[in-house]
């Protein structure tokens, strides 16, 4: 039964846990630390290296980063220090951590614990993961097929550009806004991606997604819209699929 640690890096918090990759479930105690304040790519990673000898277990880290992720080099900085622009993450984490590490996307890892364990497992067609924290990270799968790098936060809707600094989880906070306000704002965000998309199921998660009885009540659309059902642990799970398979 193989384990391995799987680390969710989001613009305001970084956390991590030791995952049974058998069904998926947390088998240590998370480990969450604030991201470092500036978020630089040295700063990142020393807090990473805490975060894995905290959790304490041996062997390859997968990891799930906040912004474009390509062969291991960061293409966008959305919700991260400018200074990660070009930057090799993979080759930065491995020396600072001394492991192995894979990672991709945060929004895609949790895209991938909810195909794998969660409330996209075995929906054919077109699915959406769309989580709302600091931004809004979203992952696309076709058939159960992963698009990676989908950043629908960046797209402009209602003459926000990008959308994420209107309708993301922070816009709540710094525009001081009502739970009701905010649900209104994330259902104009979803249908506008029902249109685009022609999805049959979106799934929400995120750190928003844990209030979803305050606003999900809201959510008004021609396609079932659900919560995800790993919540704000889906890219902790999904980050450590990256690194190991079932065994047997």
């Amino acid at each position: 039964m193989a384990k391995r640690v799987g680390i969710d890096i989001g613009g305001t918090g970084m956390k991590g846990a030791l995952v049974d990759l058998e069904d998926g479930s947390l088998v240590s105690e998370r480990v969450r630390h604030k991201t470092p304040e500036p978020s630089t790519p040295q700063a990142v990673a020393d807090t990473l290296a805490r975060i894995i000898d905290e959790i304490g277990h041996e062997g390859p880290v997968g990891v799930g980063f906040p912004a474009v992720v390509i062969d291991g080099i960061v293409r966008t900085a959305n919700n991260i220090d400018d200074s990660w622009i070009g930057a090799d993450g993979k080759a930065l984490f491995e020396e600072v951590t001394g492991r192995e590490i894979e990672m991709m996307n945060d929004a895609d890892a949790a895209t991938i614990c909810e195909a794998r364990y969660g409330a996209a497992r075995g929906v054919a067609g077109v699915v959406l993961v769309v989580t709302f924290g600091t931004g809004i990270g979203s992952g696309l799968l076709l058939d159960g097929v992963l698009a990676p790098n989908l950043q629908l936060g960046d797209l402009e809707l209602e003459g926000h550009r990008p959308a994420e600094s209107h309708f993301s989880g922070a816009a709540k906070d710094d525009d001081d806004v009502t739970w009701e306000e905010w649900g209104e704002r994330a259902d104009r965000f979803l249908r506008h991606l029902m249109v685009v998309f022609s999805p049959r199921l979106i799934v929400v998660g995120g750190g928003m997604a844990k209030r979803w009885d305050r606003w999900s009540h809201v959510i008004d659309g021609a396609v079932p819209v659900v919560p995800a059902e790993w919540g704000n642990n889906a890219g902790i799970v999904g980050a450590a699929t990256l690194v190991g398979k079932p065994e047997g």
